[in-house]
């Protein structure tokens, strides 16, 4: 084994350590530089990635058909005896189930109220809908069970409470069987769900005062037309406020799976989005490849079929791959500004090693004179440089491991250490050792030995 290198490193960490503080003030920019990177990297991690788990928790294969309010009438005022029409119409829902990539639907219906139960009066959202909500926007069931078919065959006037509305209306009191009371009609509670919280402005379709009854029944009893405030003579009228729409597969799948999509497998490989029409041409086409054809014919059957702009479609697919570019730009803004101080730091050590190597001139005289060549003196003085910024960088890397420690116990914020951050980290601070250790390395080995043999 050739003991050359270990020789090297030997001296080269006698070297530093023969000049403590000047080689630890050295390293410090590179412990800074390395330690941003790691800890800026791990905030935007984090941040992209309680993003990216909140968007899927609306489904990937998911669109989301929202009424919206149109400007001109959102401003209309509350002393006006008017009614104003918009959002969704029982027809959109019925067109939207025709669509042929459209496996589910599940259509919303929501008032703000109160509820009752014995001398507790609770503010709540209620919302009809129908089971197959509950397929589309999954949450947890903690007691007893959701809507069926049944209940809404049979116009039954059952509900389903969300978490914080069953603690706020049951407390003290058995969950499942007991009556509550809305605008007046009365309501069996037969289950109760968990619901999400989202922690980074993203929409949820459903809300913790949330109380899940039967469309049908809450037509019935509530209607169509509604105040938008208790005591406003300003009322609104909307069938439908949302539309849920899960998108399935279409074509033959045998026949995806008997041909080779070289298109899509390049897109896939190289970063790329797959495209609806590369499964296309094995006649099937995935769900997900549906999602974004699917809104825009859902798009244009309302522009078409609406005279104002009161809609809204979402789609959580699209919503996931902007997070993921958004990640992407991110980190790249984040990593230069941590690169300016990792330049910093390779500056600093190339200038300590300018100096070492005049220092040390009458040194690398006498080894010149004993026999030492050219690459032997380049190899010392870069195994000295690496030393020192591998030194800093994997000190920088401790200081990048605390910080996002520190963020997420003060601040509560999710962050994400990634072992590529560290690894990139380390060969950064390498690779800037070897950089700005090539100059000083290469000026050492081009002294004259005998004006090196005369330095004083």
């Amino acid at each position: 084994m050739n003991s050359r290198p270990i020789r090297y490193l030997k001296l080269g960490l006698q070297s530093l350590l023969h000049h403590k503080l000047r080689s630890f003030l050295t390293i410090l920019g590179v412990v800074f530089g390395v330690g941003s990177v790691v800890a800026m990297l791990s905030v935007g991690e984090g941040a992209s990635l309680q993003a990216q788990r909140e968007i899927r928790k609306l489904g990937s294969e998911n669109v989301i058909v929202s009424a919206v309010k149109p400007e001109e009438e959102a401003g209309s005022r509350a002393e006006d005896s008017s009614t104003i029409a918009y959002g969704l119409l029982f027809t959109d829902l019925e067109r939207i189930r025709t669509y042929p990539a459209v496996q589910e639907v599940a259509p919303a219906k929501v008032y703000r109220t109160e509820g009752r139960l014995g001398r507790r009066d609770v503010r709540l959202r209620m919302v009809g809908t129908t089971p197959e909500w509950f397929d589309l926007v999954p949450r947890r069931l903690l007691a007893g069970r959701l809507l069926e078919p049944d209940d809404v065959r049979l116009h039954r006037e059952v509900c389903v409470l969300a978490e914080q509305a069953g603690r706020d209306l049951l407390a003290a009191r058995d969950s499942l069987g007991e009556t509550i009371t809305i605008r007046g009609d009365t309501y069996v509670v037969v289950g109760i769900v968990a619901t999400e919280s989202s922690g980074s402005g993203i929409q949820m379709p459903d809300r913790p005062v949330d109380v899940y009854v039967p469309l049908n029944v809450m037509r019935e009893r509530v209607g169509d037309t509604v105040a938008q405030q208790p005591g406003s003579r300003n009322r609104e009228t909307v069938e439908l406020h949302q539309i849920i729409v899960r998108v399935g597969a279409t074509g033959d799948p045998a026949a995806a799976r008997s041909g080779f999509r070289p298109f899509a497998w390049l897109r896939s490989k190289f970063g790329g989005s797959v495209r609806a029409d590369d499964g296309a041409r094995g006649g099937y086409v995935a769900a997900i490849d549906n999602v974004q054809p699917t809104a825009d014919a859902i798009l244009t059957g309302l522009r078409r079929f609406h005279n104002k702009e009161d809609y809204e479609v979402s789609v959580p697919l699209a919503l996931l791959r902007q997070a993921r570019e958004t990640q992407r730009i991110f980190n790249i803004v984040l990593g230069s500004i941590a690169g300016i101080s990792l330049l910093v730091g390779g500056i600093g050590i190339m200038n300590i090693m300018l100096a070492s190597v005049t220092e040390r001139t009458r040194e690398i005289g006498i080894r010149r004179a004993v026999g030492a060549k050219r690459p032997q003196i380049i190899s010392q003085f870069l195994v000295e440089t690496v030393t020192l910024s591998l030194v800093g960088g994997l000190i920088g890397i401790g200081i990048g491991l605390l910080i996002p420690a520190a963020i997420e116990h003060f601040a509560d914020m999710p962050t994400v250490v990634t072992p590529w951050s560290i690894f990139l980290s380390l060969g950064i601070s390498a690779l800037i050792g070897i950089v700005f250790g090539l100059y000083p390395a290469h000026r050492a080995a081009n002294l004259d030995p005998i004006e090196a043999l005369r330095h004083e």
